[in-house]
């Protein structure tokens, strides 16, 4: 059963050349497209708010996963998020790629803990199949078990 345990609300004026703000005001940010497609410096773009809303989540899932397990994550673990956009025909698209470094942790044990984190990271299951998202432990592609 479906319990909702939180709603956030934003509200944007003036698309990608506009402004977002919170409704609680901790977000009141200038918005642009992308200085590398033209946009101007200093001002956010969706795909970085993305990004950042991304790793986040996934950390937190990863600290619920280890916790489940028994396990203590480094307080210097990461997970860096890139959101890609992207052009197809006449629609537009993005993907992303988590990288994870869990530091002092084999490449297997953390691919486990990652692919685990991906299945309950709400992120995660927002994007799946709408969304191409890449799986990395430190740079390198985790080794995802497919599920038996």
């Amino acid at each position: 059963m479906k319990k909702n345990l939180y709603t956030a609300e934003s509200t944007a004026t003036g698309g990608r050349s506009g402004q977002v703000h919170s409704q609680d005001g901790v977000i009141n940010m200038e918005m642009s497209v992308p200085s590398v497609l033209g946009g101007k410096k200093g001002a956010t773009n969706p795909e970085q708010l993305f990004a950042a809303g991304y790793s986040s989540c996934f950390q937190q899932a990863l600290l619920v996963i280890a916790q489940k397990e028994g396990e203590r994550l480094d307080p210097a673990s990461t997970v860096q998020c890139s959101v890609t956009l992207f052009q197809e025909g006449e629609g537009y698209g993005l993907s992303a790629v988590l990288d994870v470094s869990l530091k002092g942790m084999s490449h297997e044990r953390a691919s486990e803990l990652v692919t685990k984190a991906h299945e309950i990271c709400p992120y995660s299951v927002g994007t799946r199949g709408n969304m191409e998202v890449e799986l990395k432990v430190d740079g390198e592609p985790a080794a995802v078990k497919e599920k038996a």
